[in-house]
This record gives C-alpha cells, sequence and structure tokens, in this order.
C-alpha cells in the first residue's frame, strides 16, 4: 500500500535537484534559453488525503511535505484580462513587425504599470511563446547566419536597464546576452558591434526591462534614450518596460519651465548623435498599461475569482477544501487585502500557505491570513500606486547672489551708544 501511495512521488534525489538547481538569469542567451525552454514544466505533486500520507514512510512524508512547500510557494503564471490585452499588442506588433520588407523604422511597445503587476512576466511569456513559433518556421536554423560563422539564432533578447545607464553601458549589456566581451570599443564601434549583433543572430524583439532607471534630467541618460531610438532602425521591435513610463518624458527630453514651475515635454528635435541619424519617433511606440484586478462590475469580479479558481487547484494543503479561496466572503477579503494587484495577492497566499503548514491548520482562511502583513496596510491611501521609483527630482531654483555688505554703516555698537 505505501509503494502504492508513494509511486507518483519524486524520488529525494529528484527534490533536491529542483531546490538546488542553478538559476539562469534570462540576461544572457543560454539564460533565456532556459527560462524559454523549461517554463511551464514544474508540476505540482498528487494530492493525498491525510490518510494516504500517514501511510507513507517518515522519510517519504517529509519529502511530500517538502514538495508541497516548494508548490505552494511558486505559484503558477496566469493569464489575466490585463496581460491578455498586453499579449494581444506585443503578439499583433512582432508578427507584423517580421513581415514589413520596406520599413526602415519598425513600431515599438511600452508597457507601464506600478510594481507587481506582473509587467516583466507577461512580457517574457509573451515573447518566449513567439519566439517557439519563429523557431518552428524555420527548424530552428538562423536564415542570417553565414558560413563558417558560429552565430547565435537568438530571436528574442533580453536587457536589463544599466542602473546607471550611458550608452556604453547599454551596448555593453546588449551585446554580454550573446557573452562576454573581452575588449574594450569604443562608443561607436560599440554601436556598430551592436547593429551586427542583432543581425548576425537574427534578432526579432530587444527587451529593455527597468526603463524607469532613465531620468531625463541626466545627460547621459537623455544619450540613452538617444541610442534607444537609433535602435528602431535596426530592423528589431523594441519593447520597453517599467514603472509609470507616461511620467518619466521617456520619448521627449524633460525641460524644467522655471514660470510654471513644471517639467514639461517638448517636442523631439532632429538631431546627430555618435554619426547616427535620430529622427523624430515619438509616434512609433505604442504604450499598454498594465493595470490591476478591480472589482466593481460582474466581469470583473468573476475574473479576479476565476484567478482565485486557478491558484486554488494549485495549492497543497491537507485540509483545503473546494472553494476555499473563491466561495464565502474570501475573494472581497483577499481583494481589499492585495487591491487587485497580482503579485502582491501571490504573496499573501504563498506566505499564508507556509503559515497554514507551520501551525498544522493546512487550509487558508481569513483568520489566519489576518496574521499575514503583506507590507499595504501602512499606507495611508489604499489606492495610491507608489511611483517613487519614477519620480525626477525638482530642480533648485538659482539662488540670487546676495549685496555686499561689507561697508553698511550699522551705527554705534550698544556699548558705545549714547542715551
Amino acid at each position: 500500500m505505501n509503494q502504492n501511495v508513494s509511486a507518483g512521488l519524486p524520488t529525494r534525489t529528484q527534490i533536491a535537484e529542483l531546490i538546488i538547481r542553478p538559476r539562469h538569469h534570462r540576461d544572457t542567451f543560454d539564460g533565456w534559453q532556459h527560462f524559454r525552454t523549461s517554463r511551464g514544466m514544474s508540476a505540482p505533486p498528487p494530492i493525498l488525503t491525510a490518510a494516504q500520507r500517514g501511510l507513507l514512510p517518515p522519510d517519504r512524508r517529509a519529502d511530500y511535505d517538502l514538495l508541497r512547500r516548494l508548490t505552494n510557494v511558486n505559484l503558477p503564471i496566469q493569464q489575466t484580462p490585463m496581460s491578455a490585452r498586453v499579449a494581444r499588442l506585443i503578439n499583433r506588433r512582432l508578427n507584423g513587425n517580421v513581415l514589413k520588407q520596406d520599413d526602415p523604422t519598425l513600431s515599438g511597445i511600452m508597457v507601464s504599470g506600478s510594481g507587481n503587476h506582473g509587467k516583466t512576466a507577461t512580457v517574457c511569456a509573451v515573447t518566449a511563446a513567439f519566439e517557439d513559433t519563429w523557431l518552428d518556421l524555420h527548424q530552428s536554423i538562423n536564415p542570417n547566419a553565414i558560413e563558417g560563422t558560429l552565430d547565435l539564432h537568438a530571436p528574442v533578447v533580453y536587457v536589463q536597464t544599466p542602473v546607471t545607464a550611458s550608452p556604453k553601458s547599454l551596448c555593453q549589456a546588449i551585446l554580454n546576452f550573446f557573452g562576454p566581451q573581452p575588449r574594450q570599443l569604443t562608443l561607436p564601434q560599440l554601436i556598430r558591434q551592436v547593429a551586427a549583433s542583432l543581425r548576425d543572430h537574427c534578432v526579432r524583439a530587444l527587451i529593455l526591462d527597468d526603463i524607469n532607471r532613465l531620468r531625463m534630467h541626466r545627460a547621459d541618460d537623455q544619450d540613452v534614450l538617444d541610442l534607444i531610438r537609433s535602435l528602431m532602425s535596426f530592423q528589431v521591435t523594441l519593447i520597453l518596460t517599467g514603472v509609470n513610463i507616461p511620467g518619466m518624458g521617456l520619448l521627449r527630453e524633460a525641460k524644467w519651465d522655471a514660470r510654471k514651475r513644471q517639467w514639461i515635454l517638448p517636442p523631439l528635435e532632429t538631431t546627430r548623435v555618435h554619426g547616427l541619424e535620430v529622427t523624430q519617433t515619438e509616434r512609433r511606440f505604442e504604450m499598454v498599461e498594465l493595470d490591476r484586478f478591480r472589482y466593481g462590475t460582474s466581469r470583473e469580479i468573476e475574473a479576479f475569482t476565476d484567478h482565485l479558481h486557478g491558484i486554488e487547484v494549485h495549492l497543497r494543503l491537507m485540509n483545503a477544501k473546494p472553494g476555499m479561496l473563491t466561495t464565502g466572503t474570501m475573494p472581497e477579503y483577499l481583494f481589499r487585502r492585495c487591491e487587485g494587484v497580482v503579485g502582491i495577492l501571490g504573496r499573501l497566499v504563498a506566505d499564508g500557505a507556509q503559515e497554514a503548514m507551520d501551525s498544522g491548520r493546512e487550509i487558508l482562511d481569513e483568520t489566519l491570513l489576518d496574521d499575514i502583513v503583506i507590507g499595504r496596510e501602512d499606507r495611508t491611501d489604499g489606492h495610491a500606486e507608489d511611483q517613487s521609483e519614477a519620480v525626477v527630482p525638482e530642480p533648485r531654483s538659482p539662488r540670487r547672489p546676495g549685496r555686499n555688505t561689507v561697508f553698511d554703516d550699522r551705527g554705534p555698537r550698544p556699548d558705545t551708544a549714547t542715551a
């Protein structure tokens, strides 16, 4: 009987490999390929009743609990109505751009939204699926490959915007995706190398994540913006993601208007940067906002409940019952706690599942979740989005130099003054 119960469980070695397996970051070719080929492959353990779990040997029981904990903290990435809207735009733009033949500058996409809204996860999932289709179309053969070379086939390139961005650091980040760059190059050489790499590796989509790290009041960051515009002429689709993109002035250099006491975004002027002609590309980007769940209409409530159901069937708690997250007042409670933000909801449920296992209650309810702190209850305004990352510091108004008062006559000193 014990063997029948534990037949569907991975071995201890397999469980250990799941936990200690190397973490591949997506900003390298190998890391991106690992993400693309392994996404959605992890499966939760079989559902066992308390009686069936009790039939397991003590060591296998510990293995099962460890596998349950691993499953409960790795909630699946589900498509939401908000992410589906973003996915449709990205697919439409990518599929249209790869078919264009005479357009010298391809249109790009900006995905904006507050933290924990799932911008990076959504963009990476959609572009990974696009790469699957592209590789199938070309039998995984690079159509731009030159005989005798070792060019990779990289339809999608993922790059994080450098913390202290400059044109050179951005070029190096793009080139480092394909492998380390041993020699130091000048900026014009780096730009030419980026153009050659994007062409030779058959890149169709370039993701620049955390674009909100740019600050338009810094000269280097404005140069980076000019470089980004020039990349649009390299026959790749640019996908920029970041927090509060509309408030950053990404496509227009923000200038301080002393009379109005505010930042203004004037139209771009045609400029020449590092020998590359930069044209008016402001309207070549289409921006989409990745919003949070809402709870005002029956359709919005149904979408949020469906999302909760997807989480519920993934969880492995011994006392869990159907409708644990989707019936009664639980949907309203969870929405109030997370305010519709997908990432906050996931952290609340994952932490609650761990507490449910540690306490032996093995079920999620409002009483247990009340003890889980997720860091948003301390805010006075529950609906104000945190956009501190995108705030541009306001410059101080110049101080007028004071008048020289060295030779001013201030009258007699108090101790010598006469009555």
